[in-house]
Formats: structure tokens, C-alpha cells, sequence
């Protein structure tokens, strides 16, 4: 990260908004939408709210766990990776190190992983073209391991293990065409998607391929600057399970307890993080 002073285009904040947390700068939940940032924020104690006209509000706040207090924020993403790509960017330049994504997928794997569950994200899949311009193909984009198995005590503390199943998802540039039929390739996508289906991948999304990987980039350009792993970027992504409208209440449910888990998962994160 460059020593001046980064300004942002897309959010109403500055570095000294995300700082926190003895250095390591507010834990971020990011889900697709404003409102769900909003419903997010609704948890957070000493609410203070950044607005700005493109739609990605900043909400600041604090939770306290086990006696500590931590410093979080909440914002969208917007839909896509191309946004996502925008905000994680300037988000990191504004001194984030702890990004969490809250969001909803389609199941790949409906005799298992049903509508009302939740995904715990360990890698994506990356059909779609953002990352493309950051790394081959080849690299893989990865979920931080830290996140990953705080995503799981949360989930044991909350009793919703039953419901978390922890895999690979697919992360594509195109909802209509690519996961729902739209066009003239239809049976093309259709046939690439049982591939992923056979190849295990549990659901299919629009944004963590580029969480990951730009975390993942964001973390080389750390280590050249030799700082300590608690300076590493770290990011994961927590995805509920919906389906179509007549199974709309079980797919609100999983969005209600996607977030009750986020917050969990964050409390569990910091408690191994920050000093007590």
C-alpha cells in the first residue's frame, strides 16, 4: 500500500475510519446489497453511517465480545465481481485487512446442499473475467484459512452446524445466461454446469473470486514489505442457499442466520486476534 494519502471514488470514508482493533483495522462485513449492509449495521453498537450517492453506504460500528470491543463496518459490494473488485480495492487502501462476504447462492448440489443452508466458502471457482486481468486462470482463488475455521466454532456456538457445509463454490460473470438458461449457448452453460456439479463444487455465486484473489495479491504485496502475519489480509465468504419463491421462507431464514453467523464468525476471529 502507497504512503499517501488514498482517495477514494466510490465510498465517503478515509483510513482513519477503518482504523481500529490495535493496528489491524475494522473486521468488514460485505454483503451484495445496502440493505443487507444496513440489516448488518442494525447489530453494531455506536452506529455512525457514511452515506454516498452510488449506493455503498459505510456503516461503522462496535461489538463487544468476551469483555473486548471490537471495531467493524458493513458495506455492499453491489452485484458482480466487477463492483466487488471496486470496493475491495478501495477498502484496502483505506487500511482493510478483514473482509468477510455475506451472500446468497444457488445450489449445484440439491440432494445435499438445500435451499436454507449456508455454504462456508473455502475456494471459487473462477469462471468470469475480472481476476483474469490480475492472474492466470490457474492460480486459484482462496478463502483465508482463519475465516474458514472461525466460520465452523461459530457455527457450533450457534447450533447451525447441521446446516453449514464447507466447499467449493462457483463464482460467474453471468446470472441469466450462465446459471438460468438465457440465450442462445443455453445448453452449453447447462452442460457446464453439470460439470461442476459432478465435479463436487456445492453452489454457484457472483463475487468471491475476486474477494479472494485479490486478497491473496494484497497479502504478496504485504509480505515484500516484510510485515507480520497479523498485518495479512485475510477474507472469507459465508453464502446462503435460496431457491425459487416457493421456498422464499426458507431462504429468508438462511439470510437471518447467514448474518447471525457472520457476526458470530467475527467475534470467534478477533478473539484469536486481538489482545485480551
Amino acid at each position: 500500500m502507497s504512503s499517501n494519502i488514498f482517495v477514494p471514488h466510490h465510498i465517503h470514508a478515509t483510513q482513519q475510519d477503518f482504523a481500529g482493533n490495535h493496528g489491524i483495522g475494522r473486521y468488514v462485513f460485505m454483503p451484495g446489497s445496502d440493505g443487507r449492509a444496513k440489516e448488518i449495521a442494525s447489530h453494531f453498537n455506536h452506529l455512525d453511517t457514511r452515506l454516498h450517492p452510488r449506493g455503498h453506504n459505510v456503516y461503522l460500528g462496535t461489538l463487544e465480545s468476551g469483555g473486548k470491543t471490537i471495531d467493524v463496518a458493513a458495506i455492499s459490494s453491489g452485484m458482480g465481481c466487477p463492483s466487488t473488485e471496486i470496493i475491495v480495492h478501495e477498502l484496502y487502501n483505506l487500511g482493510v485487512k478483514r473482509f468477510l462476504r455475506i451472500g446468497t447462492a444457488g445450489t449445484l448440489q440439491p440432494g445435499l446442499v438445500r435451499v436454507g443452508d449456508i455454504v462456508n466458502v473455502q475456494a471459487s471457482v473462477r469462471d468470469e473475467d475480472t481476476t483474469r486481468h490480475y492472474a492466470p486462470v490457474e492460480v486459484p482463488a482462496v478463502a483465508s484459512l482463519e475465516f474458514v475455521s472461525s466460520v465452523l466454532l461459530a457455527g457450533e456456538h450457534l447450533k447451525l452446524s447441521r446446516y453449514i457445509h464447507t466447499g467449493i463454490v462457483h463464482c460467474k460473470s453471468s446470472l441469466y445466461a450462465r446459471e438460468l438458461s438465457a440465450g442462445p449457448r443455453s445448453s452449453e452453460n447447462n452442460a457446464y454446469l453439470n460439470l461442476l456439479t459432478e465435479s463436487g463444487v456445492l453452489a454457484t455465486e457472483m463475487e468471491t473470486a475476486t474477494l479472494f484473489m485479490q486478497a491473496q495479491l494484497y497479502n504478496y504485496q504485504l509480505m515484500q514489505q516484510g510485515d507480520g502475519h497479523a498485518w495479512h489480509v485475510r477474507a472469507g465468504a459465508i453464502l446462503g442457499i435460496i431457491g425459487d419463491f416457493e421456498e422464499s421462507g426458507k431462504a429468508d431464514q438462511a439470510i437471518k442466520n447467514s448474518i447471525q453467523l457472520a457476526l458470530e464468525t467475527v467475534k470467534t476471529l478477533a478473539a484469536q486476534e486481538l489482545p485480551g
